[in-house]
């Protein structure tokens, strides 16, 4: 700014806090000067000093004040003139003091030139700065990556605060102001001190019915008060100052207040047209910048969520199970929301029974593995509606039931229960709940409401992976190990045994004339008669060996570290339990047996190819020797085929 600008509004702010005594000395001083002036003086010293006082009066005081020192400079005029000795020379007189006031005029247009083209110039300059703020904000946004964008947004809302502040001193000083100020007003009516130029000094909160800021939150209109007594009562500071006028200028969209613009100065007059416009105008700037805090507030929000999101996405995406996706999908809400308390349930639609398959926090972990059915309960009613409960995450455990009776859940106060949905169809639900109220805000539920979607997809993968899975590696008719899976597994547990020198055995099982039952009851007869066995053989093995349908009616068994004995005591079982079963069929009831061939490691093979050779060969020595008994294999049993235990015909 000008130097001569800036001394000018210096010293326009010392005059207007002492305008009255600065009037009055300066007449007091004209009358002494003109009372002691003799004839020699009057026409240099006095002129001079009457020139002066009107220069400084013109430049500093207003309109009024400035016609009351040209009339008191008038009136000297005249009684010095009329106090010489010979008489005044009217001509002269009026010469003197039309000079006098076209003097004063023409400075204080001047002065008031030069002071409208510095405000236009400051006025100039905030609206350069307005657009570069804007421009910023719009680069801001469509600019940088997700992390530039989150490490900018963290210091937007100081950067606006700045501008506010910039603005505010920038009124002070374009306008002569003593004090500027802005409000912001919630739904409630209440002002909150926002920035101000002198902060301290204001009140940092108001309520909605205290002085003029009030009224014109109410008016939704500039309130001006002139008078010092009036504003000092009704101005918000907390130590009350010397107030000559203030005014309040509200800011908002439509009908609803956003804030008030408040100002005020030493000077007793009312603003100026130029000046509220000016006003009006920065406090529609603040407005639109406050706006913009709200804004870079919700994309920096947005964008931490988007993040947090993405990142949760992305370990559920990686996950191949259901207690993965379980785990992950909790502490992905972790980041989202604090709580004290998650719980996972899963719905099984065909017998219609919720299971709660995880539990962690607030000492309900023995709820793992219960299982209840349709009821009252948020659970249910979430699964049925397909929509979060409660409302607005408001629990009270007195009227409400989470899981069933004997499964209460109590001392939360904010509970959310989200489904996992796919295409429409819920899977379970995700059970969070907090000892703080309001924990699930209306900022967090949608975030945690979208992760429940990823869980729900997460889920439904995992499920996809484990069926596919099972199809590989199990059979479909019996569910036992396919072929393929079955000498996987047996390769894994002969290398185990070879490694740490334990021992192990391979048992071999057909069904004896089995064409001969397809012939005479039908292959769904057949059938039923394969899972009958699979299901003696999954009831005799240990849950160390592994059994597999190695094609049409036979089975293989592996046992880790099972001896010759410990074998043929499993076969012996194996064929006894199948003898005793009875299948009912169309044609009557139906009973099978079954021939077993045993092989042991290392004596019988090294590897699974010795190994399955030598029981196979074990088997058909069992069915040369007459079927419904077991074999162990040993050398030369081609040539001999002497079965070691045998019973039935």
């Amino acid at each position: 700014m000008d130097p001569l600008v800036q001394v000018a509004l210096s010293s326009q702010r010392v005059a207007e806090r002492h305008a009255q005594a600065l009037v009055l000395a300066l007449v007091l001083l004209a009358l002494a000067c003109g009372a002691r002036f003799g004839p020699a003086d009057t026409s240099i010293g006095f002129e001079g000093l009457s020139f002066a006082t009107l220069t400084v009066a013109s430049a500093l005081l207003s309109a009024l004040e400035v016609g009351v020192i040209v009339a008191f400079a008038a009136l000297l005029f005249v009684l010095s003139a009329f106090s010489l000795e010979a008489k005044p020379e009217l001509l002269a007189l009026g010469l003197r003091l039309g000079l006098c006031l076209v003097f004063g005029v023409l400075y204080r247009v001047l002065y008031q030139g030069r002071l409208r083209s510095m405000r236009e110039a400051l006025r100039g300059e905030l609206s350069e700065e307005r657009k570069r703020l804007q421009e910023a904000a719009r680069a801001y946004r469509l600019t940088g990556s997700v992390e530039s964008k989150e490490r900018g947004l963290e210091s937007s809302a100081l950067e606006l605060g700045q501008s506010v502040d910039f603005v505010l001193a920038l009124l002070v000083q374009s306008q002569g102001l003593s004090g500027a100020a802005y409000y912001s007003a919630d739904s409630r009516g209440r002002l909150t001190l926002r920035a101000a130029s002198a902060p301290g000094a204001l009140s940092p909160k108001l309520e909605a019915e205290q002085g003029p800021l009030a009224v014109a939150a109410a008016r939704r209109e500039n309130v001006e008060l002139v008078g010092q007594k009036v504003a000092s009562r009704a101005a918000p500071y907390v130590e009350k100052p010397a107030i000559g006028s203030l005014l309040c200028v509200p800011a908002g969209r439509g009908a609803s207040l956003e804030g008030l613009l408040y100002v005020d100065r030493v000077a007793e007059h009312p603003f100026e047209a130029g000046a509220k416009a000016d006003l009006e105008r920065a406090a529609e700037f603040i407005l639109r910048t406050a706006e913009n805090e709200r804004a870079f507030s919700r994309l920096e929000r947005q964008a931490r969520e988007q993040a947090k999101l993405y990142r949760a996405a992305e370990a559920l995406g990686a996950a191949r199970s259901e207690a993965e996706v379980i785990e992950l999908g909790v502490e992905s809400a972790r980041d989202v929301a604090a709580f004290d308390f998650a719980a996972v349930t899963l719905f099984h639609r065909k017998n219609g029974l919720h299971e709660i398959c995880a539990v962690s926090g607030a000492g309900l972990e023995s709820l793992v593995g219960s299982t209840f059915r349709q009821n009252a309960g948020l659970v249910s009613m979430v699964i049925a509606n397909q929509h979060p409960l409660p409302y607005r995450g408001e629990y009270d455990s007195e009227r409400q039931l989470v899981f069933s009776r004997g499964h209460e859940v109590r001392g939360l106060p904010s509970l959310l229960v989200l489904p996992l949905l796919l295409h429409e169809r819920a899977l379970g639900t995700l059970v969070l709940g907090s000892e703080q109220k309001g924990a699930f805000s209306d900022e967090v539920r949608p975030t945690l409401e979208v992760l429940a979607r990823h869980m729900a997809v997460s889920l439904a993968n995992a499920r996809m992976v484990s069926r596919l899975e099972e199809q590989a590696t199990t059979d479909g008719l019996t569910g036992l190990l396919n072929k393929r899976a079955l000498i996987r597994a047996a390769e894994r547990r002969i290398r185990a045994a070879s490694r740490f020198g334990k021992p192990l055995s391979v048992l071999v099982t057909d069904i004896d004339h089995f064409k001969k039952v397809n012939d005479t009851y039908g292959h769904d007869v057949g059938d039923v008669v394969i899972k009958g066995l699979a299901d003696v053989i999954r009831r005799a093995q240990r849950d160390t060996d592994i059994a597999g349908r190695f094609g049409g009616e036979e089975f293989v068994v592996v046992c880790e570290q099972t001896e010759e004995a410990g074998a043929i005591s499993l076969a012996e079982r194996i064929r006894r339990d199948l003898e005793a079963t009875s299948f009912q069929t169309e044609l009557g009831p139906l009973k099978v047996t079954c021939s077993v061939g045993v092989a042991t490691f290392p004596g019988s093979g090294r590897d699974w190819e010795a190994l399955f050779k030598a029981t196979d060969e074990a088997l058909y020595a069992s069915k040369r020797g007459g079927r419904n008994r077991v074999t162990v294999w040993k050398p030369r049993l081609k040539s001999s085929a002497a079965p070691v235990a045998e019973s039935g015909t």
